[in-house]
C-alpha cells in the first residue's frame, strides 16, 4: 500500500495510505446527559470539513473513482440485538453487495453497501459508498485494503448486558 499514516482514537485504529484522507471523531453531545459514539470516515479524496455521519457533504462531491468508507458506533446495548448479530468487522466486500438502491441518498452512478455487526463488545455499522457502480469490483477492493488495516478495541467497562462492578 506504500507509505501509510496511522490514525487511532476512541478505540478505533486505521492505517491510511498516501492519497487517502481519514478522520475519527465523536460529535459533541447536544443535550445534557446524552452520549455520542465513535465515527470514522476514510476516503480516497479530500474529505470536506463539514460532513454528516453517513457521508452527507462528502458523497455529493465524489467522482467515479472515489471511495468513502464510514464506521459508525451504536450504543453498547445494541451489540446484543439481532441487527448486530454478525460477529467481526467485515473484511471482504463482494461487489454484489453494492447497488445504487443501497445508498442513504441515491446519487447518479454511485453504489453503496451497509453492514451491521458487533466487534470488541461494540455495535457498528460499516457503510461504504463507491463513486461508480460500474467499477464496483475495483473500488470495493480499495475499501477492503482500508478494512484490512482497521482495528476495533474493546473499551473499558462492562460488556453489553453486564452490570457495572
Amino acid at each position: 500500500m506504500g507509505v501509510t499514516m496511522k490514525l487511532a482514537r476512541h478505540g478505533l485504529g486505521v492505517e491510511i495510505p498516501r492519497g487517502w484522507d481519514a478522520r475519527i471523531y465523536r460529535r459533541a453531545a447536544d443535550q445534557a446527559g446524552s452520549t455520542t459514539r465513535a465515527v470514522m470516515h476514510a476516503a480516497n479524496f479530500a474529505l470536506p470539513e463539514q460532513r454528516e455521519d453517513y457521508g452527507g457533504g462528502a458523497v455529493e462531491i465524489m467522482r467515479t473513482g472515489d471511495v468513502l468508507l464510514m464506521l459508525l458506533e451504536f450504543d453498547p446495548e445494541a451489540a446484543a440485538t439481532p441487527l448486530f448479530a454478525h460477529q467481526g468487522l467485515p473484511r471482504r466486500l463482494s461487489p454484489s453487495a453494492f447497488a445504487p438502491n443501497r445508498l442513504q441518498r441515491i446519487l447518479p452512478g454511485q453504489a453503496g453497501a451497509q453492514f451491521f455487526f458487533s466487534d470488541a463488545g461494540r455495535a457498528w455499522c460499516l457503510y461504504v459508498v463507491l463513486g461508480s457502480w460500474a467499477d464496483r469490483a475495483r473500488l470495493a477492493a480499495q475499501a477492503e485494503r482500508i478494512l484490512a488495516s482497521t482495528s476495533l478495541e474493546r473499551l473499558a467497562g462492562p460488556a453489553p448486558g453486564e452490570a457495572a462492578p
